[in-house]
């Protein structure tokens, strides 16, 4: 029995004349001349599998080429017409009728009447299968985060007419075990995990950000959106075990910096490159060896860190301040010793932040920046020109060290962080009054005895501890011709243009 007459029975049990499909919009059954929107959603791949059972020889070559087919198909409940249409990266399957496609509506459920469930009804729905089983319909997302968790993803990705995406060792998996969401179905999910005041939010803004939390399992950080399709949203994994100082590789140059007693640690990398994690291992690490008070402030809370011998203050903008900014003026009058900001997102942002780190405060934030060098010149940048010799004077005085890191994909699975340290010593506070940036590269390189290191650097080790493959390393590096040349000098044998090997 071909799959295609699981949609034939269900169309001939509810007096149907015909049956549309079209990828990524909900099907719809023609009764008594009028056209009903059915629940079920099909991608491309989904519809060409069906059509691929039972399609003639004669027909297959103009269809495989992108061209339109109508053929008789001989059912097993009686012969139909069936006709194909395709173009504009559209499919259209029709079952019944004259065997001819009727021209494709830009938007058909507003043209017809919905069906309520008197006239369609949920269990008569036609079970699409995909290679013989059943596609699984998610009852609540906790399901998609324990998949998460038990599968090493990083990132959840949900999105109006598509499968559910996880992001597994910083690879996108598209989960096509799974139905397809409409924009009502998932909005329903959705909406089941987010809090009052987001939603609200999300109506009026069309975005919104909260944290979510399973007991025992994870914390998520979620973000809510708005795209051409309907609603959407990306899941974070945020482990309730903060990661250690030693599990990231933290080098002791690194670990050093939770002893200051004031100054300004910039962790910073581009979007996913666990900027997050790092900074809660820094706070673990402190919470372990000082005797202090800590504030974060966060848009969510992230890794929850419990008091072990710090006292701890995680506050969430806009659940328990209005800004990053009033937070953090707030924070100069909660007597702390070390402050967290998890994004340092806006010039006041900024400002206040070396202005807590050079009234004898450890201020510990992050910045969406690649390297090292263009962190301190992205700093200054963010001022007006007339304010920047200031704010360049000011950042040597209260910048003790930037942190860049990224991730690479291990070998055999898993993905691990490469660093690259500057350390603020007289020639580099030097160089910052200067504005001369361009030579940080350079101290970093003659630093290694301090415990400074470049990208570069770290990657070549893990590439000949074989842990990264030297393509991986070869995409993920910024100087890429520097990191060739210590392939050569290392005998690692590489030429660009290689494949990427992602297992």
């Amino acid at each position: 029995m071909a799959k295609i007459d699981q949609f034939i029975d269900f169309m001939i049990k509810n007096k149907g004349e015909r049956f549309v499909i079209r990828n990524n919009e909900k099907c719809n059954l023609v009764i008594g001349g009028q056209t009903k929107p059915v629940s079920t959603i099909m991608n491309a791949q989904q519809i060409q599998a069906l059509i691929a059972e039972v399609i003639p020889e004669e027909s297959r070559a103009s269809y495989e080429a992108g061209g339109n087919a109508a053929f008789s198909y001989a059912s097993t409940l009686g012969p139909q017409q069936i006709a194909v249409e395709q173009g504009n990266g559209a499919i259209q399957l029709s079952i019944g009728g004259s065997g001819v496609a009727e021209p494709v509506a830009e938007n058909v459920e507003a043209q017809v009447p919905s069906v309520t469930p008197t006239e369609v009804s949920e269990e008569a729905q036609p079970t699409i299968t995909v290679g013989g089983s059943a596609l699984k319909k998610v009852g609540h997302l906790d399901e998609l985060f324990r998949y998460l968790k038990a599968n090493e993803c990083s990132d959840l990705h949900c999105a109006s007419n598509d499968h559910p995406i996880v992001r597994q060792h910083g690879i996108m998996k598209k989960l096509t075990e799974y139905e397809v969401w409409s924009h009502d179905m998932l909005k329903e999910l959705l909406w089941a995990v987010c809090p009052e005041r987001n939603k609200e939010q999300w109506e009026s803004d069309h975005d919104t950000d909260f944290a979510y939390e399973i007991k025992d399992l994870a914390r998520f950080r979620c973000n809510y959106f708005r795209d051409r399709h309907g609603i959407g949203a990306v899941f974070r994994l945020i482990p309730t075990e903060v990661v250690t100082a030693e599990m990231l590789g933290l080098t002791k140059a690194m670990t050093d910096l939770c002893y200051l007693s004031k100054g300004l640690v910039v962790v910073t990398g581009p979007t996913g490159s666990g900027k997050s994690t790092t900074l809660a291992a820094l706070m673990h690490y402190v919470n372990n060896v000082r005797d202090d008070h800590v504030i974060t402030i966060e848009d969510p809370i992230e890794f929850v860190h419990e008091n072990i011998r710090c006292l701890i203050n995680q506050r969430e903008v806009h659940a328990h301040t209005e800004s990053f900014p009033r937070a953090l003026r707030a924070a100069l009058r909660e007597d702390p010793d070390v402050v967290l900001v998890g994004e340092m997102r806006d010039l006041e942002t900024i400002a206040i932040a070396i202005e807590t780190a050079e009234t004898g405060h450890l201020f510990f934030g992050a910045l969406h920046t690649s390297t090292a060098p263009s962190t301190v010149d992205r700093i200054i940048d963010q001022f007006p020109p007339a304010q920047q010799e200031q704010i360049r004077v000011m950042l040597s005085e209260s910048l003790v060290a930037i942190i860049a890191q990224t991730l690479c994909r291990k070998i055999g699975g898993g993905r691990i962080a490469t660093f690259e340290l500057l350390l603020c010593d007289s020639a580099t506070r030097n160089l910052i009054r200067e504005g001369k940036t361009f030579q940080l590269q350079s101290i970093m390189q003659v630093g290694k005895g301090k415990g400074m290191i470049t990208m570069n650097e770290s990657l070549m080790a893990h590439v000949k501890n074989k842990i990264v493959e030297p393509h991986e390393a070869y995409v993920k590096a910024l100087d890429k011709a520097g990191l060739l040349q210590s392939f050569e000098k290392e005998n690692i044998d590489f030429k660009p243009g290689e494949d990427i090997k992602t297992e």
